[in-house]
C-alpha cells in the first residue's frame, strides 16, 4: 500500500522537544558524513512600525 505525498513529506518534531533549542542545534562531522541532518531556515518578522 503507497502512502499519499502529504503523509510522507509532513515535517514532525518529537513530543517533549523544545523545539527551538533542538532546531538550532548544529549537526556534527559524522552525522553530516553520514548525511543524517536537516538543513533548518528560520524566518523572523520585525512588528516595529517604519518611522
Amino acid at each position: 500500500m503507497e502512502k499519499k505525498v502529504s503523509e510522507e513529506k509532513k515535517p514532525t518534531i518529537a513530543p517533549g522537544m523544545n523545539d527551538q533549542e533542538e532546531l538550532e542545534e548544529r549537526a556534527t562531522k559524522k552525522e553530516i558524513a553520514r548525511g543524517d541532518y536537516t538543513k533548518v531556515t528560520t524566518l523572523s518578522f520585525d512588528e516595529v512600525d517604519p518611522s
